[in-house]
């Protein structure tokens, strides 16, 4: 497996393989020489329905001497394409997941102001689902 994401020219139909290149906006690496050079090298512009983006653990299915380029992207770019390939039900999850990480990363400060507003420590862990011991400790 490699680590690099491929832009995948296809000839027939793409059935499941990866995901049009719409669905993950446009990756800062289409604007590099080496991919335009590579898309006009194909005759294909990056809105055509051939071309498709797979995450590196794709790349596998990739039918032989189909035309490909590795291209790297960047964490945020990566998580939209492993989104936007996932079934459906996993995206759903996903985007829980994401949601969740969200109003994760903000626990500390919202448990602290909540304690600094008056909320009563009892009364936060009965809001949040927290252990009434985790939230003493996070707001003493």
């Amino acid at each position: 497996m490699t680590d690099d994401a491929y832009l995948v020219l296809l000839d027939g139909p793409a059935g499941a393989l990866g995901v049009p290149l719409a669905a993950v906006g446009e990756p800062a690496c289409m604007a590099t020489p080496a991919v335009q050079g590579w898309l006009d090298a194909q005759g294909v512009t990056p809105s055509s329905p051939r071309l498709r983006l797979l995450p590196p653990e794709e790349t596998a299915a990739i039918p032989e001497g189909a035309e490909r380029l590795p291209v790297p992207l960047d964490g945020e770019e990566l998580s939209r394409l492993r989104h936007r390939a996932a079934p459906q039900d996993i995206s759903r999850l996903e985007e829980e997941l994401l949601a969740y990480r969200s109003h994760a990363e903000g626990r500390e400060e919202l448990l602290a102001r909540a304690a600094a507003a008056g909320v009563p420590a009892h009364r936060i862990a009965e809001l949040t689902g927290e252990d009434l011991v985790a939230v003493k400790a996070s707001t003493s």
